[in-house]
């Protein structure tokens, strides 16, 4: 493939072409684990919430009810029931740049959940959002569209975005390393998916990028890195062997400066 698939602007159009079926064929293409997985990001995102409240060893008061949340590359808004129901009253601000992606996430808004939720059409890379904005920054199924340096760049718009001691959690699909595993995962990503595509989806060959997406971006290793060296504390964990690998952690509150 010629074209940089790691473009924003190529990511944009992939995303908007397949924003009508993204919900159904991603849960059907991954056997229903991607929401299981979200729902994992989330937990990961409320334990570190609760380890952001200690300071100096001691457990602070309870979290605040309300939090800010960022949701970076929020496709259709996935992982929103999943965040409500283990926040109800937070508010989230949903950045996305593809413009069809948005609408089907609003869309999809209704009551008083959706009075909480406000989008962003933006590149996560540049939010353009206020220093200390969020209490808590999430994302589930984006880092796989970007490089090394842009895992850079989404690394300090998180530790930029997040007040001191919010805490962040971010998911994705990944290339196995087991020697039955990885082979198998990378046939059928590779093979099984784009026959089912061509064959049920009137022959595109959309869906089947996740694949080439998936062994590039390996797995959260390098986003991790990242996520150090832009200050942020970071604990990765692997989801079922390996399919899928997560990072979460938060931003130290800064010590005092000693008295002279």
């Amino acid at each position: 493939m010629s074209q940089d698939i790691h473009d924003p602007a190529f990511v944009a159009a992939l995303f908007d072409r397949c924003s009508t079926r993204y919900r159904w064929w991603s849960a059907i293409a991954s056997f229903g684990f991607v929401d299981r997985w979200r729902r994992d990001c989330v937990g990961r995102l409320i334990g570190q919430r609760n380890i952001g409240r200690i300071v100096n060893g001691e457990v602070g008061g309870k979290p605040f009810p309300a939090p800010q949340i960022v949701d970076l590359m929020s496709g259709s808004g996935e992982v929103w029931p999943h965040l409500l129901d283990a926040m109800p009253k937070a508010r989230i601000n949903a950045i996305d740049i593809a413009p069809a992606m948005h609408a089907r996430a609003q869309q999809r808004l209704h009551g008083a959940p959706g009075g909480r939720i406000s989008h962003t059409r933006a590149d996560a890379l540049d939010t353009e959002l206020q220093p200390e904005y969020a209490d808590l920054v999430v994302s589930t199924f984006g880092l796989k569209t970007l490089n090394h340096d842009q895992q850079q760049r989404l690394a300090a718009q998180i530790a930029h975005v997040l007040r001191p001691g919010g805490a962040y959690a971010l998911i994705e699909v990944s290339e196995p390393r087991g020697r039955l595993m990885g082979p198998a995962y990378r046939a059928y990503l590779n093979r099984i998916l784009p026959l089912i595509e061509r064959l049920f989806l009137k022959g595109g060959r959309d869906f089947s990028m996740i694949g080439t997406y998936t062994h590039s971006f390996g797995d959260c290793t390098d986003m991790a890195q990242a996520l150090r060296e832009a200050g942020l504390t970071v604990s990765m964990e692997r989801h079922f062997a390996g399919c899928a690998t997560s990072v979460a952690g938060i931003k130290p509150v800064a010590k005092p400066a000693a008295q002279a």
